[in-house]
């Protein structure tokens, strides 16, 4: 299949218009090896690890979240060379998804939505925001850690969890998480939980369930949604930063 067929589904599942501004000329493709493609690999992140991986499986093409490069170099060091040299030695082109994911139907935010069990979904300008029966804090955390297989981090002193809003990656900011207070959520899930943001918003739960584990639940459904529109073979590289608690 040429790559052209290819990146015009990639962009029917999450248009590029859906982007955030920052965004704009660092998604897409980055790189361009003009191949055919047979077999496909998707991951989070594009480590050395995750291009040796694709490299051993045959992956023609490397479909990442986040982006090797996101800011303009002058000077590629060691690191980005040997990344980009897996990739040139072994014929596999790179795409990247980003944000305009994290807002596209059936992305990053509905995957992890749907990963924790909320119904009702509504879609907000940023995340999803839906319901879960009833629960104490303890239940509700516990449900979280296990659902997404992570440990997490949580603060908020909240009676009962009924409305919950998710936001996959670092979405502890201000502006928000007041998105979630108007919508009348009692908790909210993303990642990189800061000091002076759990002393801001103590009257919500919030629920720190890591960077990795909350948005790659999103790039694990894209494989069998791209092996259906596309009739070939996607496989999923798993790679978790192996962050330690004690």
């Amino acid at each position: 299949m040429q790559l052209k067929d290819v990146i015009s589904v990639l962009e029917d599942i999450a248009p590029p218009e859906l982007a955030e501004d920052f965004d704009v000329g660092r998604i897409g493709l980055n790189l361009d090896m003009q191949n055919d493609i047979k077999k496909i690999a998707v991951a989070l992140d594009p480590t050395e690890y995750i291009l040796n991986r694709a490299a051993m499986i045959g992956a023609d093409l490397l479909v990442t979240h986040h982006t090797l490069i996101f800011h303009a170099v002058n000077c590629i060091n060691k690191k980005l060379a040997d990344s980009l040299k897996i990739a040139l030695d072994n014929g596999i082109s790179m795409y990247s998804m980003h944000t305009n994911y994290d807002k596209a139907k059936g992305g990053i935010n509905d995957a992890l939505a749907k990963r924790l069990g909320l119904s009702d979904i509504q879609e907000i300008p940023i995340g999803r925001i839906g319901s879960i029966a009833p629960c104490s804090v303890d239940t509700f955390v516990n449900h979280v850690s296990k659902s997404l297989g992570t440990h997490v981090m949580f603060a908020g002193n909240i009676d009962e969890i009924k409305k919950v809003m998710v936001f996959g990656g670092g979405g502890f900011r201000s502006e928000y998480i007041e998105t979630a207070r108007s919508f009348g959520a009692d908790a909210y899930v993303s990642s990189e939980l800061k000091h002076d943001i759990m002393r801001s918003y103590s009257d919500m739960l919030l629920v720190d369930a890591t960077h990795y584990a909350t948005e790659n639940p999103g790039m694990q459904d894209l494989c069998p949604l791209l092996a259906e529109r596309l009739g070939i073979d996607v496989e999923f590289i798993e790679h978790d930063p192996l962050i330690k608690t004690i």
